[in-house]
């Protein structure tokens, strides 16, 4: 038969099973925390569900990124901005972000009434 166990290794068979122990607690706690009961297979939390639901309780489709600005209303914004500022750098700003764009034209007109 074999050979019985010491008691240095009955303590390291005790540890062990302790270390397990703790182990299995600590992710049944953890499950218990995050609530992966109220998950349907595949589906997304409950929470998330309600987040997306309409005024009528309905989920709808999340939006995976929000609308594109239209680039001209943003380049006009910005010339505008410009203008309030009325100073020399903020339209060399506009001109050196947007020299292509036809509102250059009036940055730079502006730009130069400004340097006389």
């Amino acid at each position: 038969m074999g050979k019985s166990m010491g008691s240095h290794g009955r303590r390291n068979w005790q540890g062990f099973m302790i270390g397990c122990s703790l182990s299995a607690g600590l992710f049944g706690a953890l499950m218990a925390l995050a609530g992966l009961d109220h998950i349907p297979f595949g589906g997304l939390p409950v929470m998330v569900e309600k987040a997306n639901a309409d005024d009528n309780g309905k989920v709808g489709r999340a939006r995976s990124m929000p609308m594109a600005r239209d680039p001209a209303a943003a380049v006009a914004e910005e010339y505008e901005a410009a203008r309030r500022r009325g100073t020399r750098e903020a339209f060399e700003l506009f001109i050196a972000r947007h020299g292509g764009d036809p509102l250059a034209e009036k940055a730079r007109a502006e730009f130069k009434r400004l340097s006389r």
